[in-house]
């Protein structure tokens, strides 16, 4: 097994370097479909009703994606977070 150099040893025992990490890992378009049907669960939840095109903005901003997420191709990936079935309601 290969032994590190004494001086990259003391580089990496630096305290500066303690808190440096990796970048997290963006989001892909899949997370962000997941993220917005589980802020619309959120939102059914508190409002007891799926948002409508007759509400305020955010609801209406929630109901506009609700209906993508419907005619998304990615249905049988997203089932998985679809606690409340949204996306097999029929309309």
């Amino acid at each position: 097994m290969k032994e590190w150099p004494e001086e990259l040893l003391e580089i990496f025992d630096d305290p500066l370097l303690a808190r440096v990490r990796p970048p997290a890992p963006k989001p892909t378009a899949h997370d962000r479909s997941a993220q917005k049907l589980e802020e619309i669960a959120v939102w059914i939840e508190t409002h007891g009703h799926e948002p409508r095109q007759e509400g305020d903005l955010k609801e209406k901003l929630l109901a506009a994606s609700l209906k993508a997420l419907r005619r998304s191709n990615e249905l049988e990936s997203l089932k998985q977070y679809d606690r409340l079935n949204l996306l097999t309601y029929e309309h």
